[in-house]
């Protein structure tokens, strides 16, 4: 669209009660008219111009707008590229993508370094039959890398909503990116994302039930209604009180109650439902087979490798890469999200994400196998946390924005108590994508190395 201002003294007959021509047409039934705006005789740029009176106390101002519409040759699900191609900030998203993605490459080199150099070796002496050596390193801990974890329901109920928030978040940006769905209309993206979240809920029960029944568990109804009901609930919640405290300021913001019944009404008849579903079908397939036998008796974690501080000190040392990859445009999304601009660079954003996603796989692979060389074989929870703990860096971020970024006209504790509201939420969501990510790909790391040794 285009806005062209002018300057009109506007110019009637007879005496308008301005009060009741509120969203009232220029002329409509013969009320409300001027006789310098009309259907016939549209404002043009050789109108009279209004010329304010210094001198006066009071001067009336009439406001008006006139709508044209225009046949336009610029396809629907093209039409914001006049934007883009404008954007002073283009090369501030590029140079960001393509430091995330040397990023990217530096760790691709280090875990095929790990799979190519360190691990290719052990595996020809595998082959070539030297048994008599002594094992060091991963490979003693064979016999009990694959031992259930502990919390392994809990462990399971987050693997599934991360499958669930993930391929809403990627089905998001396809239909984005193909331009179904428009900037500027932020309730169409937060309802194709409420969508797209209920109806994978199928997904996340599948998911978390086949992880479920290979930790041995049997309850798998109880752990579907967990899955469905923790991150939701949580959210759920927290939307709840910030929305309450909105209500008590009798703002315009808060969110209707028909609303909130209808969001309810979609998560416990809808989205429940499907996880349940998916839960039934999941747990009814061939269980996960581990590449080599658990041992009966646990082995001794060395000292060293088993320290707390240590275990801390590396969860919080991995999540700074994923948060570096994707800041840049954490800072463009939190503009959009609290100082009203329009983000439209949806290409861009889902390059970030699938960078985002290689980042967190690779660092927690990496910081994986520099466990297990240590010995110890606790890698469940840790290959989670290591991307997970990026989340706890955006939550940071986010603080520091709202203190140089936000402004509102008086500091209160409403304003605050919404910010950090969502923001935890935002977080919360974020943390359980990258530990799914994370997790996922250890996964398959661990269960391919240790299938490609001869353990007795």
């Amino acid at each position: 669209f285009e806005v062209e201002p002018f300057s009109v003294e506007h110019k009637y007959q007879n005496m308008v009660d301005w009060d009741k021509c509120v969203d009232h047409v220029a002329g409509e039934d013969g009320e409300c008219a001027l006789s310098s705006c009309s259907a016939k005789e549209p404002v043009t740029v050789n109108a009279e111009p209004l010329l304010l009176d210094t001198k006066a106390k009071t001067q009336e101002v009439i406001w008006s707008y006139d709508v044209v519409f225009k046949p336009s040759p610029v396809r629907w699900s093209t039409r914001w590229d006049a934007y883009l191609n404008s954007s002073e900030n283009a090369e501030v998203h590029w140079f960001s993508i393509l430091n995330s993605f040397m990023v990217v490459i530096f760790l691709s080199g280090l875990v095929g370094l790990i799979m190519v150099h360190t691990l290719r070796k052990d595996f020809q002496r595998y082959e070539r039959g030297e048994e008599g050596q002594e094992e060091t390193g991963w490979k003693l801990v064979h016999g009990d890398v694959f031992r259930t974890p502990p919390r392994a329901a809990w462990l399971a109920v987050f693997i599934g909503t991360g499958v669930q928030l993930c391929v809403s978040a990627v089905i998001l940006l396809v239909f984005a990116c193909l331009g179904f769905l428009s900037p500027s209309n932020r309730g169409a993206l937060m309802q194709a994302t409420l969508f797209l979240f209920v109806f994978m809920g199928m997904f996340g029960g599948y998911t978390a039930a086949r992880f479920f029944r290979m930790f041995k568990g049997t309850a798998w109804r109880a752990n579907a209604l967990w899955t469905a009901m923790l991150f939701p609930g949580t959210c759920f919640s927290v939307f709840f009180v910030v929305n309450l405290l909105i209500w008590g300021q009798k703002s315009s913001g808060a969110v209707p109650f028909t609303t909130l019944l209808a969001m309810l009404l979609m998560w416990l008849c809808i989205s429940v439902p499907l996880v349940l579903a998916g839960a039934f079908f999941g747990y009814r397939m061939q269980p996960i087979e581990p590449p080599v036998r658990v041992n009966q008796i646990p082995r001794q974690v060395p000292n060293e490798s088993a320290l707390m501080g240590s275990g801390l000190r590396n969860i919080l040392v991995g999540g700074i890469l994923p948060f570096g990859a994707v800041f840049v445009e954490v800072f463009y999304v939190l503009s959009s999200i609290w100082l009203h601009q329009i983000y439209y660079l949806f290409g861009i954003l889902f390059l970030v994400l699938v960078i985002l996603l290689l980042t967190c796989s690779e660092v927690s692979i990496v910081m994986c196998y520099f466990q297990l060389c240590g010995e110890d074989y606790h890698w469940w929870w840790r290959s989670f946390f290591v991307p997970g703990s990026s989340a706890l860096y955006l939550f940071v971020y986010a603080a520091h924005y709202f203190a140089t970024r936000v402004h509102v006209a008086k500091a209160s504790v409403l304003s605050a108590a919404v910010f950090f509201g969502y923001m935890s939420i935002l977080s919360y969501a974020f943390f359980v994508v990258t530990g799914f990510v994370g997790f996922v790909s250890t996964f398959f790391f661990v269960k391919t190395i240790y299938g490609s040794i001869k353990a007795e």
